[in-house]
C-alpha cells in the first residue's frame, strides 16, 4: 500500500528481550503486520525507517533483542495492527518491556506552532511480556523511573524510598486484583488493557541516536 499522502509519520520505538528459542522466522511472523503495512514482502524488506538516522527494526540474536526505533507513514489505521504484534510478541518476550508509537502530524510545520494551532500529534505506550506479573513489573519500573527523575529536582534521591514504597502497593494491590479476576488472560494478550495514550502537551521530541 502507499501512505505517500499520509496525514502522520508514526514512529515505534522500544526493546523487547526475547525467548532462546525465538529466531528470525518467528519474529518476522509477529512484525508481519507493521511490515506489511509498510508496503514490504517481510521483514528485511521493511526493517529500515523512513528516516536513514534511525536504526529501523533490528533483531540481534547473540542478545535476544528485538530494537524498534522505526518510522513509517500511514493514517489512524495503523492503530489496528497493533493488537496483533502486542499478542505476538507477549509470545516471544522474555521479560516485560514497554513500545512507544507516536503519530507525528505531517502537515503540522513551524508556522502553524507560531499561530498557535494545535496538531494532531498523539502518543501511545504500550507494554508486551511473557505473563501479567512481567507486564506489571516493566509498568512499575518506568513509572519509578519517571516519578524519581521528577522529583530529584526538589529531594535527594535518599528520601524517596518511601515514595517508591507505595507505587509498589499500588502494583502489589493491582496485580492481587487481576489474578482473582476472571479476564486475566484477555488482559494480558493485547495492548487494550496495558496502554495509555491521549493528545496534549506539546510536541514530543524525536528519538535521538
Amino acid at each position: 500500500m502507499s501512505h505517500d499522502d499520509a496525514p502522520f509519520e508514526i514512529h515505534v520505538h522500544g526493546d523487547v528481550k526475547l525467548r532462546p528459542e525465538a529466531d528470525f522466522d518467528a519474529l518476522q511472523d509477529a512484525l508481519k503486520p507493521l511490515w506489511k503495512y509498510a508496503g514490504a514482502r517481510s521483514l528485511a524488506d521493511g526493517a529500515a525507517s523512513l528516516y536513514e538516522d534511525e536504526p529501523g527494526i533490528r533483531f540481534d540474536p547473540h542478545e535476544r533483542l528485538l530494537q524498534m526505533c522505526w518510522t513509517v507513514r500511514g493514517d489512524e489505521d495503523f492503530r489496528h495492527q497493533l493488537d496483533d504484534v502486542c499478542m505476538s510478541l507477549n509470545e516471544l518476550s522474555e521479560a516485560g518491556a514497554p513500545i512507544e508509537v507516536t503519530f507525528y502530524d505531517a502537515e503540522y510545520d513551524e508556522e502553524d506552532e507560531e499561530e498557535g494551532r494545535d496538531s494532531r500529534d498523539d502518543f501511545i505506550l504500550l507494554f508486551v511480556g511473557p505473563t501479567p506479573e512481567a507486564i506489571m513489573q516493566a509498568q512499575r519500573d518506568l513509572l519509578v523511573e519517571d516519578v524519581v527523575n521528577l522529583m530529584e529536582r526538589h529531594f535527594d534521591g535518599a528520601e524517596l524510598g518511601g515514595v517508591v514504597g507505595e507505587i509498589d502497593k499500588l502494583f502489589s494491590d493491582r496485580f492481587e486484583a487481576l489474578a482473582s479476576s476472571l479476564d486475566i488472560g484477555r488482559s494480558s494478550r493485547g495492548p487494550g488493557g496495558n496502554g495509555t495514550g491521549g493528545h496534549g502537551g506539546g510536541r514530543r521530541p524525536r528519538h535521538l541516536h
